[in-house]
């Protein structure tokens, strides 16, 4: 597979990353400590996956990597979402990260779809047989009386 970096959506989902880290680091109170921490480490799943994906042996293992990375987006809106509600965050950071991982969620489904659909389609036109040919060809040479 090819270098990570090289992959928009991983620059994006890194971006997404340090803006997470910076908002996160502005939450003031210990109560919030395990929000932050969470919110952080979600960020961070999401381009982590893309880069331990992207070193797969194929792109059947690729996308199964992406489709994790996918779940760390709709865990890292509800973080935002909670952080928002016990406004921690103000509602601009909150607006503009959501745009933020939309645009990343966006991105993850459209490469999942894109490398599914490619390990989808016909690459190799030699057909296996069926069981019925199977059972022909185990038969034959074999006569009962």
């Amino acid at each position: 597979m090819s270098d990570f970096k090289k992959l928009r959506v991983w620059r994006k989902a890194h971006a997404l990353t340090l803006n997470v880290h910076r908002i996160a680091a502005s939450i003031r109170g210990s109560q919030h400590a395990p929000l932050r921490s969470q919110m952080v480490r979600a960020a961070m799943s999401i381009s982590a996956n893309i880069v331990e994906g992207r070193e797969q042996s194929n792109e059947r293992e690729f996308a199964r990597f992406l489709g994790y990375a996918l779940a760390s987006t709709s865990e890292l809106e509800y973080h935002f979402i909670v952080a928002r509600d016990v406004r921690a965050i103000t509602d601009t950071d909150f607006g503009s990260t959501l745009t933020q991982i939309v645009d990343v969620r966006k991105m993850l489904h459209g490469l999942r779809a894109k490398l599914t659909q490619t390990n989808s389609s016909p690459k190799n036109l030699s057909r296996r047989p069926s069981a019925n040919s199977v059972k022909r060809s185990a038969g034959s040479g074999q006569q009962r009386s």
